[in-house]
Formats: C-alpha cells, sequence, structure tokens
C-alpha cells in the first residue's frame, strides 16, 4: 500500500482496522487475544487452585504469587541480552507458549492422580514466569518486523484494545469455567490459548532484523542506552513511579472497599470491570488523541488521567450509592488513562529503540517496572498497618500523580509525531 493509498484508508471509516485485513499481522493479533483471555482465565484460576484444592493459608498465596513476579528481577537483563545475540525472535515466543501450555496442564494432570502439592505449584508458577520473560523481551521485536512504523499507533491500539476487552470478559469466563471444570481444570483453557498462540507464530514469517554480536559491555547495553536516552529515561522512571505507587494502592484497595466501604463482592465486580470499559475506549480514541495533540502529550496525559482518578476512593463517602459512584467513575476513568498511556508509551519506544538493542532495552526496562511492583505492594501492607488504610490510599495516589514531574523538562511536551530511530 503505497503512501497515497495509505491516507485515503485513514480517512475512511471502517468497522475492521485496515491492519487486520493483513494476513500476518491479523494471525498475530489472534494468536496474542486468544492467549489474553486465557491468561485471564488462569489469573482467577490458578489461585483457586491453591485455595480450593490444597486449603492455602495466607502465607502459602503470598509464596505464590512471588513464585510468578521473581523471574521478572532475575531474569530480563539476561533474557534481553540472549534474544538479541540469539534472533529467532519468533522461534522463541513459539517455543515458550508451548512451553507454558504444558506446564499449566501438568496441574489438572496431577490433580486428577490426587498428587497436587504446593511445590508444584511454585515450581510452574516460576517457570511459566520465566518463560513470560522470555516472550516479552521477543515480543517488541516480533511487533516491528511485523508493523510499518507509521502504523504502530493503530497496531498498538488494536493489540492493547484485546487486551481491555479480555480485562472485561475474561474474569467472568473464567469464574463460570472454575464452577463447571474445576479450578484446576480450567488451567486446560489457558493451556489451549498458549497452543493456539503457537500456531499463529507458526503461521507468519516476518523478516527479522539482524542478531548482535556478543562483545564487551552486551549484557548492559540496554542499561546504557536508557540512562543516555532522555526520551527512554523520563518514561522509565515516569512509569515506575506510578507503577510503585499503583501497587501500594492496589494491596489495600479491595480491603478498603470492602471493609471500610461496606462495598459487597458482586458489586465490586463490578466496579472493577468498570476499569475495562474505560480502557476498551481509551484503545478506540487513543490514536485520534495522539493525532490531535501529539503522541509525546497524549503520553503525558495517559501518566496523569492514570492515576488521578484513583483519589475519587479515599474521598468516597456517604451513601452507598455515592460510594459506588465514586469508585465506578475511578476504575473507568483510570482504565482510560492507562490506555493511552500503554499506547503511546509502547509506540514510542518501538520508533525511537534501534533494532539491534531492542531486547536487551525491553529487558533493562522490565527490570525497573516490573521490579517495583512487589515493593510497592509491601510497602502498601505496611503503611496500612501502621498509619492506617485511607491514609495510605491518599499516599498512594498522591505518589503516582507525581510521576509525571518525571517528565518536566523532557522532550514529551514537544513530541508530536513518533520520534526517529536512534543511531
Amino acid at each position: 500500500m503505497n503512501p497515497t493509498e495509505l491516507a485515503e484508508a485513514a480517512r475512511r471509516p471502517a468497522l475492521v482496522p485496515a491492519l487486520l485485513r493483513e494476513r500476518d499481522f491479523r494471525r498475530f493479533w489472534a494468536g496474542q487475544t486468544i492467549s489474553l483471555f486465557g491468561d485471564q482465565v488462569t489469573l482467577l484460576a490458578l489461585p483457586l487452585v491453591a485455595v480450593l484444592a490444597l486449603h492455602a493459608n495466607a502465607a502459602q498465596m503470598g509464596y505464590l504469587g512471588g513464585a510468578e513476579l521473581i523471574p521478572n528481577l532475575l531474569f530480563s537483563l539476561h533474557a534481553g541480552a540472549w534474544v538479541d545475540r540469539r534472533g529467532r525472535r519468533r522461534q522463541m515466543m513459539l517455543a515458550t507458549d508451548l512451553g507454558r501450555a504444558a506446564l499449566l496442564a501438568t496441574i489438572p494432570i496431577a490433580y486428577a492422580f490426587d498428587v497436587l502439592t504446593f511445590a508444584q505449584l511454585y515450581v510452574v508458577g516460576f517457570l511459566v514466569g520465566t518463560l513470560s520473560v522470555l516472550f516479552f523481551v521477543s515480543y517488541n521485536t516480533l511487533f516491528v518486523a511485523l508493523v510499518p512504523r507509521e502504523r504502530y499507533l493503530e497496531a498498538n491500539s488494536v493489540l492493547n484494545g484485546s487486551r481491555a476487552l479480555s480485562y472485561v470478559g475474561g474474569p467472568s469466563v473464567g469464574g463460570l469455567l472454575v464452577q463447571a471444570l474445576s479450578a484446576p481444570g480450567a488451567l486446560v483453557v489457558d493451556a489451549v490459548s498458549f497452543v493456539a498462540s503457537a500456531l499463529a507464530l507458526k503461521s507468519i514469517s516476518p523478516v527479522e532484523p539482524p542478531t548482535e554480536t556478543a562483545e564487551r559491555g552486551h549484557l548492559k547495553a540496554g542499561i546504557r542506552y536508557i540512562l543516555g536516552s532522555p526520551i527512554v529515561r523520563a518514561s522509565l522512571l515516569a512509569t515506575a513511579t506510578i507503577n510503585f505507587f499503583n501497587f501500594v494502592f492496589w494491596a489495600l484497595f479491595i480491603l478498603y472497599a470492602t471493609r471500610t466501604l461496606g462495598v459487597g463482592p458482586g458489586a465490586l465486580g463490578l466496579v472493577l470491570g468498570a476499569a475495562s470499559v474505560g480502557g476498551v475506549i481509551g484503545s478506540i480514541v487513543t490514536g485520534r488523541i495522539s493525532r490531535r495533540i501529539g503522541v509525546g502529550p497524549a503520553f503525558v496525559l495517559g501518566c496523569v488521567l492514570f492515576p488521578a482518578p484513583l483519589v475519587l476512593v479515599p474521598l468516597a463517602g456517604g451513601g452507598h450509592w455515592r460510594i459506588l459512584a465514586f469508585l465506578f467513575a475511578a476504575e473507568a476513568l483510570s482504565g482510560f488513562g492507562v490506555m493511552i498511556l500503554d499506547i503511546t508509551s509502547g509506540s514510542i519506544k518501538a520508533a525511537l529503540v534501534p533494532d539491534r538493542l531492542r531486547a536487551r532495552v525491553t529487558g533493562a526496562y522490565m527490570v525497573v517496572n516490573y521490579g517495583v511492583r512487589p515493593v510497592g505492594a509491601l510497602l502498601g501492607g505496611a503503611l496500612g498497618t501502621w498509619i492506617g488504610l485511607r491514609p495510605t490510599l491518599w499516599i498512594a495516589t498522591v505518589g503516582a500523580i507525581a510521576g509525571v514531574l518525571w517528565l518536566i523538562g523532557s522532550p514529551f511536551l514537544q513530541l508530536r509525531d513518533l520520534p526517529e530511530a536512534d543511531a
């Protein structure tokens, strides 16, 4: 499609995004969408396996969550260096999909033979987390091999729209599957979704960028790039600050909503669903917002709109319906903001980071951006115990909003279009 045809296609309203008419991207998107829905099933089913099948206590649930998160801290940096050196990102993602499917399938098999243990859950959680690290450091390189540079925003909007939709329908489907098949049986669905993702990856053949020869400093090159890039450095500082305080917030939100505000489980489920609806809307309009005010200012807007509405949670009070209105507004607006943030951030980094460094930069970015999350959750629990739930929620929301301060003086406010790739 030449530039004139692209411009004409952009002006024509279409029910189906233009990128989904292209075979390779459509198959890639379909595989990722199925896998995202499967992930939402596992997000509910795996903890329920521990609770319902093995009668887990609070400490054991904490160990299970830690087993899934710790690979981000341990392996992201090295995984990025290995993928940039090895290449063959599509095959890597395909192998990790099949590996995660096989690991998850061991849980219902062990349950059927009455040999399921916590040790197996911890090992499966740790290994699935490790394979997920390898998948995601490869993902960005495959993305730029599939999508033309001028369509990064459109492609990220489509993929993040699927993610938002999975948040709407996935937990409900997961609950029904757990009820119908048992918690271990529901994990089969996620295993099948990983196989579907692998089949989609097998059916495409994008031309990947060349690999990078391992030389002195190969492992630390991603860190050095982030430190030397005003755009990526500011982006990481802002998003890591927001994520840190957001996990302080989420460590206490459900406890605060149920015990302090008196919100029942059914109403709380609807409140959390509001964030997904806001996310779907955000994925639809982010491209228009970026064209209107510029992609950099749109990212800055997302860094404000994601955390700022959450101040409505500690502000909520009064009658039952007034409390629910505050919580619905907080979740819907926050979901809208996080989509703007994620789509613009992903597109800017895709355009800016050189292909030869892409996996290493992704790995270094993940070490910080994912590493602060368990620390934030632990701090949230500690502060909630020491000073109370509401004061901690105020600290969390104000601290997250302050993340945008890292963008003052950065190039983002002047960034109208996607930046040119660094040399």
